[in-house]
């Protein structure tokens, strides 16, 4: 079972599959694909098969899309 994760797992049922956590957050299982691809959620790779962790995607935030502003003097 190899793991990518910043804490300790929790029990195995608490972990999705990536098609499951795009249904939960309404967007394609690409865009899930692209999260963690970024790092911007944890991953279980169980049998061959990836998992994320349903707190996480359930609590996932949004970033602001584009550029930061700069501030002008």
């Amino acid at each position: 079972m190899s793991t990518h994760f910043k804490t300790a797992p929790a029990d195995l049922g608490d972990w999705i599959s990536l098609a499951e956590a795009a249904r939960l957050r309404g967007v394609s299982r690409q865009a899930m694909s692209k999260l963690v691809k970024q790092g911007r959620l944890d991953t279980l790779n169980a049998g061959g098969r990836l998992l994320v962790y349903r707190k996480d995607v359930l609590s996932f935030a949004k970033r602001p899309s584009g550029r930061p502003k700069t501030i002008s003097k």
